[in-house]
Parts: structure tokens; C-alpha cells; sequence
């Protein structure tokens, strides 16, 4: 039975069998409506079974195409699964898996997002069209400067770093021969990994991880990117095994990021803030050729010795 069709259906079965048409009206526009927004993994839903019991219990199977792959994939429910219908619902999800990554707004740890959706929706109109400008707006040129940035956040990261040096790294991670440079763009990866959507207002820091291949604010140091791809992919095994004590340091280190952030909130960042920025770019780029720099041009050019490392900004000492 096709989607629109279903409600009429069931109100005439509510009628015959006394049981709540409505509610089952509800279940099944909520099913059909989850696995076309919620779920956005590629395939358009084209059929809706939907299967009630003389007791009024309920089970769905409906099914997606995804026309340029050729194929089909579906969706299994239950009325004593479904709970809510937004978290982790179902009870299978029958294809082949996509290569890409989907929004599945319908998994445990997007909770968060659910919730700023929710608030967000229900906030006064101005305002979010206020917020939407904001976010919108771009600047007009390709670098990145200071005041693209939240300096505080992007310390916050910088502070964690020179404060939980190479020392006492191994107890914080448990991965040994990981210096300052590579837990900063750990510590940027880490709130990538945790943090609820709304944290990310200023993508543009998340440029000072790894660089950029375009050379801006510096090239990609090859070595801290590997590096951050080892630690992270030696986590997810280690949690493959049961062992998730990596994966639990991760969250650590950004609930410690998120500790220097508060500490520093409604703080202006000092005047200096932008020479600062500016020290740390330039360092990034004179070490480019000893870290293995490279942009989409070819590797990084010698720049004579790096300036003085300076790994944090004003005002996080």
C-alpha cells in the first residue's frame, strides 16, 4: 500500500475493529516520516506496509530506492520496539551498507542534536533568522584570520595542549610518543567526536587540526595527520575487542577542552589575541617541511627556521 493511502485505510479499520485508528494514523506517518528525514541515507521511500493485529499491535515494513545505485533497502518495525520513534527504533534495517556517511538523526548519540533541533524550532522566529545570518554570513576572503574565529574556543584547545604535554599524555590517551602538536589536533578531533552540533559555530578552527591543502592557515602536516589517524584507529580497535579505554580518553580530553572554554567565557579575547594567531600560523608554516607539509600544489616550501613555538593565546596561561 503506498504511503497516502494508509491513513484512509486504517480509519476504516479503526471502525470495523474498534481499535484506536487514530494512534495507528499517528505510528504510521511518524515511520514514514523518520525514514525519509530522519534517517537521510539515500533511498526514497516508494512502499509502506503497514500490518495491524486484531488487538491493535502493529508492525511496518517499508522500502527505499536508491535509483543510481540500483538498489533497495528496507525498513523493520515493531509497535513494542518503535518507543519513541526517534531513538534507535527499529527493529532491522535490511540492505547493503553505504560507503558514505548519512545523517541518522534517529541514533543514540544524537540526542543533542534532537534536542537543539527542537529548541531551535521553537525559538522565536527573529532570532533564528538572526542566528541563520550569522552562521550564513562569509567573509570575503580565503585565509583564515583572527577575527573568523572564537579565539577563545581555539585557546581552549592551545591551553589543553601546552598543559598536558607529552609527560602525562600516556596516562591521559594511554598512547605513548604523542607530543603537543598532535594532542591539540587531537583535542580538535575530540570535539568533532563528542561534542553536540551546536558546539560547532566556528568551523573555521577546525582548520588549525591539520591544516588545509590549499595552504591555508598552513599546509597539512602529514605526520600529525597520520599520527591523529593511528591514535584514532587504534581506539576503534581496541573498543572492537571490548577495550574502550582509548575511545573513553578521547572524551576526556574534550570534556578537559570544554573545562578551559567555561573557564574563559564571557572573556573578550585580550588585544594581543590576533599577534598570537599570527605567531602560531607562522610557526605552523615554517615547520611545514620538517612535518611533512604538503597542499594540493605539491610539498611545502622551505621557509628558513621556525619561529618560536607558541602553542597557546593570551589569556590561557
Amino acid at each position: 500500500m503506498c504511503v497516502a493511502g494508509v491513513p484512509d485505510e486504517l480509519l476504516a479499520l479503526g471502525e470495523r475493529l474498534s481499535v484506536d485508528a487514530v494512534g495507528l494514523v499517528r505510528a504510521s506517518r511518524l515511520v514514514a516520516k523518520v525514514d525519509s528525514a530522519a534517517v537521510q541515507d539515500g533511498f526514497d521511500l516508494y512502499l509502506h506496509g503497514f500490518i495491524v493485529t486484531d488487538d491493535g499491535h502493529w508492525a511496518v515494513v517499508q522500502q527505499g530506492m536508491s535509483p543510481e545505485r540500483r538498489q533497495a533497502r528496507r525498513y523493520h518495525w515493531l509497535w513494542d520496539r518503535a518507543g519513541s520513534f526517534v531513538e534507535e527504533p527499529h527493529t532491522a534495517i535490511d540492505g547493503q551498507p553505504r560507503p558514505l556517511p548519512i545523517v541518522n538523526l534517529t541514533d543514540r548519540g544524537a540526542s543533542a542534536a534532537r534536542s537543539e533541533t527542537v529548541a531551535l524550532a521553537t525559538s522565536d522566529p527573529g532570532q533564528v533568522l538572526a542566528k541563520v545570518g550569522r552562521v550564513l554570513a562569509m567573509p570575503d576572503h580565503h585565509d583564515v584570520r583572527a577575527d573568523n574565529l572564537d579565539l577563545r574556543r581555539l585557546g581552549a584547545a592551545l591551553h589543553v595542549a601546552v598543559t598536558r604535554g607529552p609527560a602525562d599524555f600516556p596516562e591521559l590517551l594511554l598512547t605513548p610518543h604523542v607530543g603537543q602538536r598532535t594532542l591539540f589536533a587531537l583535542a580538535l578531533v575530540a570535539e568533532v567526536l563528542h561534542g553536540a552540533p551546536s558546539r560547532f559555530t566556528d568551523p573555521a578552527r577546525f582548520s588549525f587540526a591539520h591544516g588545509g591543502k590549499d595552504g591555508h592557515p598552513f599546509p597539512v602536516p602529514l605526520v600529525i595527520y597520520d599520527e591523529t589517524l593511528r591514535v584514532l584507529r587504534n581506539a576503534v580497535d581496541r573498543a572492537k575487542l571490548g577495550q574502550s579505554d582509548k575511545l573513553a580518553a578521547l572524551r576526556r580530553l574534550d570534556d578537559q577542552c570544554r573545562i578551559a572554554d567555561a573557564s574563559a567565557a564571557g572573556k573578550s579575547p585580550p588585544v594581543n589575541a590576533a599577534r598570537a594567531l599570527a605567531a602560531i600560523v607562522a610557526h605552523e608554516r615554517a615547520a611545514s617541511p620538517s612535518l611533512g607539509g604538503r597542499t594540493c600544489v605539491g610539498p611545502a616550501p622551505q621557509r628558513g627556521p621556525a619561529p618560536p613555538r607558541q602553542l597557546t593565546l593570551p589569556g590561557f596561561r
